[in-house]
């Protein structure tokens, strides 16, 4: 890819310095590191042959396209003559694009690139992504990670102040930051936490269904100041809550780890649940969403779980938990499954039962097994309940930057959304150096951001910059829009925000080589050329 680079860079100087002993005035050139891309050229031939009194207008596209293709990105004026395209000086009146990249090698990583301006149609023969903000689809909440224990612990007691409040603005602040507005939380203890534990435990043997010894104690010292100084810098930050499991007085095992609900304690589950909604209140942190428990048909062996068959959870809903919340006044909504794609026939099974069903808002997706299309089946089935993507960890199983970026972009962020999803989650917020803290499960998960636990250093993932291309354009209350995909390699997904009409198209390169690819807004057009696995946001203030 090197020698690629470098051969362009000497065919991109080359032109320049072509057309500027054309030109009989002088002009100063703009050059750059080697990159990957095109287009430029074929305007800059053009641009030879004009008269005189274009030259000046050819020689700023040179200023645009320069910077541009030095970047890795190539997005300019469909290449046209200036005659033909409408070609126009800074300060034209063709809309312009703000323009982000990540690169699969890594060496650009949301990177700020030239601004791109629109101009005529490109003609036949290039292919498009036709972006119509016309066609709307839904709503939606946001992007971001879990504030699992494990996280909390690290952003609360493994960093200074300093460092926390940085961390903490660049991942939720909108000004500054990647603007994360949706967030997930575990209902006591996950494999990410420090020790296994519920809201009310007991010693072996005891039971207290009416829950007087129910407290949130065992959050105050991390997760609840993490996540109220997170609502702070982010006041539309959404929190939704997931259990791992019931307390295990609960459970036929008598116990956190594996069994599925006793058929007396339905009652005072949906109590517990009651319970902590209304302590989170309390502590100014509203609760979005709940699903009434994390991977139903799992038992891991060494941390907590609990089964709950579709009939179980029916009947839960049903019977229990969505009668109280009515009767409390709680508007928390409830979601289904919280689990992978490959058995959707569950999270269908429920919707099937009608008691269940006017309880339940929508269904929440793991990425471990299965298709995203799978969302789109039980879309179809049930157009009246929400799609919400609520985890995928990446891991050490998967080292490679590329090949993770292009994956998580083209499944979750595009994938989902296209897949009805209003929200879309990653797992742990932050791990340390050695994918910790965690008591069982997963040992080698990787977070959002790495923290050196000694030093409280940070290191930002893949996973931040996959998330970054989405989240830090599209605000709560956007609306997915139309967009074309799945051309020559290229998958998309764009959005129109709601308190400022800003436009944002994100597209993945997906093909084993360079797209060069015209976008089209609005009936006028930018050409693009994006390496192989890049990732490109176009955002339209």
């Amino acid at each position: 890819m090197m020698s690629g680079k470098a051969m362009l860079a000497d065919a991109v100087r080359a032109e320049a310095r072509a057309l500027r002993a054309a030109l009989t005035h002088d002009y100063e050139m703009v050059g750059g590191a080697a990159g990957v891309g095109g287009g430029g050229a074929v305007a800059e031939k053009e641009a030879q042959r004009q008269e005189r009194e274009v030259r000046v207008a050819a020689m700023t596209a040179l200023r645009i396209t320069l910077p541009v293709l030095a970047a890795g990105v190539a997005c300019a004026l469909t290449q046209r003559t200036p005659r033909e395209a409408g070609l126009e000086p800074p300060g034209g009146r063709g809309p312009a694009a703000e323009v982000w990249l990540t690169t699969a090698d890594a060496s650009k990583l949301l990177s700020r690139e030239p601004d791109v301006r629109f101009g005529a149609d490109p003609g036949a023969g290039v292919a498009r992504i036709e972006v119509d903000d016309s066609a709307v689809y839904q709503e939606m909440v946001g992007f971001g990670a879990a504030i699992t224990d494990a996280s909390a612990w690290l952003i609360q007691h493994r960093m200074s102040p300093a460092q926390r409040e940085a961390l903490l603005q660049e991942l939720f602040g909108r000004a500054s930051g990647i603007g994360l507005s949706f967030t997930r939380l575990t209902m006591g203890a996950s494999d990410f936490s420090r020790r296994h534990y519920s809201y009310d435990d007991l010693l072996p043997g005891e039971t207290d269904p009416t829950l007087e010894r129910f407290s949130i104690e065992p959050n105050r010292a991390d997760v609840l100041p993490v996540v109220q100084r997170a609502l702070a810098i982010n006041p539309q930050l959404k929190v939704m809550a997931s259990p791992w499991s019931a307390p295990g007085w609960m459970k036929t095992t008598g116990s956190l780890i594996q069994g599925t609900l006793l058929p007396g304690a339905y009652g005072p589950y949906a109590e517990y649940f009651r319970r902590y909604i209304e302590a989170y209140a309390a502590e100014g942190v509203p609760i979005y969403a709940i699903s009434i428990q994390n991977e139903p048909h799992y038992q891991p062996s060494d941390y907590p779980g609990m089964r709950l068959e579709p009939g179980a959870r029916a009947r839960f809903i049903g019977e229990h938990l969505g009668p109280l919340f009515a009767r409390a006044g709680i508007r928390t909504l409830i979601l289904d499954w919280d689990h992978n794609w490959d058995q959707y026939q569950s999270p269908l099974q429920l919707l099937a039962d009608s008691a269940a069903r006017r309880f339940v808002a929508g269904v929440a997706w793991h990425c471990y097994a299965g298709d995203v299309s799978a969302q789109a089946i039980v879309h179809d089935a049930h157009p009246d309940k929400d799609a919400y993507f609520t985890e995928c960890s990446g891991g050490e199983w998967s080292p490679n930057f590329g090949d993770n970026l292009q994956w998580l972009v083209r499944t979750l962020v595009i994938g989902a959304t296209r897949g009805w999803a209003r929200g879309v989650l990653l797992w742990n917020l932050a791990l340390d150096q050695t994918h910790g803290p965690h008591t069982g499960g997963c040992g080698d998960c990787r977070g959002l951001v790495t923290i050196e636990a000694a030093s409280g250093a940070v290191t930002r993932n893949v996973e931040y910059y996959a998330l970054a291309h989405a989240s830090r354009f599209v605000r709560p209350g956007a609306r997915r829009i139309y967009s074309s995909t799945g051309v020559d390699g290229l998958e998309s997904v764009a959005f129109r925000n709601a308190d400022d009409g800003s436009q944002a198209l994100i597209v993945v390169n997906t093909a084993g080589r360079s797209a060069t690819f015209a976008v089209g807004w609005a009936k006028r057009y930018a050409r693009c050329t994006l390496p192989p696995g890049a990732v490109l946001t176009l955002y339209r203030p």
